[in-house]
């Protein structure tokens, strides 16, 4: 979420939404959306430890997960000086703002097979567009979905319609017969690897198909 969204967060922003299943309720923020983000255990564990020390502060109760001793840029400006020394105490050299945050979940969400609506819904776009500017593609997402789609064709081609078990009688079962016999081909011929027998099966796919289109043509005496 942005850093500002998090700071209007309110005391009861995590929700349940199933057994073991828990969100975040975001406020109205940039783009005047709300949204519902899932999260882990956790975070559940880390909102719950934000109650407890809320509870605890001196200040009145004002419905906030984070109290505010100021105004809310103040706020802000602690969120950025914490993160600065978070990154200060790790060793790390580059500078590191909140916003970046959100382009690494983006970007890591994508490489977990989270589609790109889902992302843009997660981040609170209101456009894929928007979206497409946070998201961090490599060469190696590239590679990674190159290999898969080569490794597993099926998944790109639409999977053959089985046919009825029940044949029909005369020309009618025997069609029904050669459909079956192509169907059982291609799922064999799709689980082989590029190999020369998968290339004579894909031949006689293919004569198979020829062999139903003449047999459609046929005249039942």
């Amino acid at each position: 979420m942005r850093i500002g969204e998090c700071a209007d967060l309110s005391s009861d922003c995590l929700r349940s939404t199933g057994p073991n299943q828990w969100a975040v309720h975001v406020p109205l923020g940039k783009l005047k959306t709300e949204r519902m983000v899932p999260v882990d255990s956790f975070v559940c564990e880390l909102v719950q430890r934000l109650r407890f020390f809320r509870s605890l502060d001196p200040l009145p109760a004002d419905g906030r997960l984070f109290v505010r001793p100021g105004a809310k840029d103040t706020l802000l400006r602690h969120f950025r000086d914490y993160l600065h020394q978070v990154c200060h105490s790790l060793g790390l050299s580059t500078r590191i703002v909140p916003h970046q945050l959100r382009h690494t979940y983006a970007s890591e969400m994508l490489r977990a097979g989270v589609g790109l609506v889902a992302v843009m819904k997660l981040l609170g776009h209101t456009s894929p567009e928007m979206t497409m500017q946070y998201l961090d593609v490599t060469l190696n997402d590239l590679e990674r979905a190159f290999e898969l789609a080569r490794s597993k064709p099926r998944h790109l081609v639409p999977q053959p319609r089985v046919p009825s078990p029940l044949l029909r009688e005369g020309l009618g079962g025997v069609i029904d017969s050669l459909l079956a016999a192509q169907h059982v081909l291609e799922m064999f011929r799709r689980e082989l690897p590029h190999s020369p027998s998968r290339l004579r099966l894909d031949r006689l796919s293919n004569r198979l198909t020829k062999i139903l289109r003449e047999a459609r043509t046929l005249e039942t005496p």
